[in-house]
């Protein structure tokens, strides 16, 4: 968690406006996330900070690739992202209920963890079944096994015959 730490903006000593920040996300990042999907990953993350008198606007810009297993043969490919975001921050010591999209900070609060909203916007973004593009045709697909699974689906269509019994319902139509 101790390299988490270098996603945190310190906001106190900030003018008022407009600070932009980036930060590099890479294995190394989602090593510190126990369970996380992505286990590779080569991101730039660009976060424009907008100060104002009683909250923050971050805009995040997160763009790279991360490293993903094809569904249907199995390869790993590079999947390519392009996530936009935009998360408000504001000032109060008064819990904020019934809104989970703002972040309420404390006047204690002297810095904004960013590497949770980071993680969270990075495994939203990945898709939820990844197929290698042109399948057959790139660097990355797996050809053999492709072949497997063609001879494999043809060899159950031959072996599935029509049960008779079947036909005895299609005399009912």
């Amino acid at each position: 968690m101790k390299s988490l730490r270098n996603y945190s903006i310190p906001f106190t000593g900030l003018s008022l406006g407009d600070h932009v920040f980036e930060f590099e996300i890479t294995d190394a990042f989602f090593d510190e996330f126990e369970y996380s999907l992505v286990k590779q990953a080569d991101l730039k993350c660009r976060v424009e900070l907008e100060k104002q008198e009683t909250m923050l606007i971050l805009d995040f810009y997160i763009t790279g690739t991360v490293n993903a297993a094809c569904d249907k043969c199995l390869a790993q490919y590079p999947q390519a992202l392009d996530i936009q975001e935009q998360q408000i921050a504001k000032f109060s010591d008064e819990k904020i209920t019934g809104d989970d999209e703002i972040i309420n900070l404390g006047k204690s609060e002297h810095e904004i963890m960013l590497a949770g909203l980071i993680y969270e916007y990075i495994n939203v973004a990945v898709p939820f079944t990844n197929r290698c593009d042109n399948e057959g045709n790139t660097p990355y697909c797996d050809k053999e096994m492709l072949v497997k699974i063609n001879k494999l689906t043809e060899n159950n269509e031959q072996d599935e015959s029509i049960d008779p019994r079947w036909d005895a319902l299609k005399k009912f139509k």
